[in-house]
Parts: structure tokens; C-alpha cells; sequence
């Protein structure tokens, strides 16, 4: 069985898509990691501070609860702007699934949290927490 010989045009465009799938290969895998990479790697947000030594703002940008500011801005029952300390909003962090659960049980359909002024002291108004129901999905077998 006789080979024929590769014509000069037919090797030229071969080592080109050789190379072209190789720089492909080298250059697009980097670039889709960088994109989703740099969410883990953003800076959490600056906050002003109070004269109480608090910070306040929005917990619009923050990465993870630790993050909150002291004060986290918002807005009352009765449509007042104002602040709510962080520990009101989220509440004692369970530690384990289960004490999420429990948790989760306990809550009420809604609860009212204090509305402060930037002061992070004086009281302007209430602020009102809807919880959703909570009800358990039985494990798949």
C-alpha cells in the first residue's frame, strides 16, 4: 500500500489549526477562571462611622453577614428612613443544620425591631420582619 505524499498547502493548513486550537486552548481557559474568580476576591465595602464609633449603610454590596455594617439602612412601617443594628436584623446565627431547623420552627410570621436614627441610640420608629413558612421535605429514600 502506497502513501501519497501531503501537498505543501494541505501540512501549512494543518500545523495552523494545530496551533490555533493550542493558543485557544492556553488563552480562553485562563480568562473564564478570572471572570469567575473575582467575585471571591472583591473587597468589602468601606462604611462611614457614627460618633458612637458604628459604621452604617446599606448591606446591598456585603459578601457574607460579617460584613454587615453596626447599622444597616431602612426603611419603618410608616415609610420613616432610618437604621436597624445588625444583631436585631439577623438575630443569633444557629451553628449547626439542626439548630436551623429549631430555629426556623420557632419563628414568628412576623416580628417588629426598633428604626434608629444614624446615632445608632435614639428611636425613631419600628421596622417589621416578615418570615416565610418553613415546612420540611421529607428525605428521598
Amino acid at each position: 500500500m502506497r502513501f501519497k505524499p501531503l501537498g505543501v498547502r494541505t501540512v501549512i493548513i494543518g500545523i495552523t489549526l494545530v496551533a490555533g486550537i493550542i493558543m485557544g486552548t492556553l488563552t480562553l481557559g485562563p480568562a473564564i477562571a478570572t471572570n469567575f474568580s473575582t467575585q471571591s476576591y472583591t473587597p468589602a465595602p468601606v462604611f462611614p462611622r457614627n460618633e458612637n464609633d458604628q459604621t452604617y449603610g446599606s448591606n446591598a454590596f456585603v459578601n457574607s453577614p460579617d460584613q454587615e455594617p453596626d447599622l444597616v439602612s431602612a426603611v419603618g412601617v410608616d415609610g420613616t428612613k432610618g437604621y436597624v443594628r445588625s444583631e436585631d436584623l439577623n438575630g443569633e446565627m444557629p451553628k449547626t443544620p439542626e439548630e436551623a431547623i429549631a430555629h426556623n420552627k420557632k419563628l414568628k410570621a412576623e416580628r417588629k425591631i426598633p428604626l434608629y436614627d444614624v446615632d445608632g441610640k435614639t428611636v425613631i420608629g419600628e421596622f417589621k420582619i416578615k418570615n416565610g413558612k418553613f415546612t420540611e421535605t421529607p428525605a428521598k429514600k
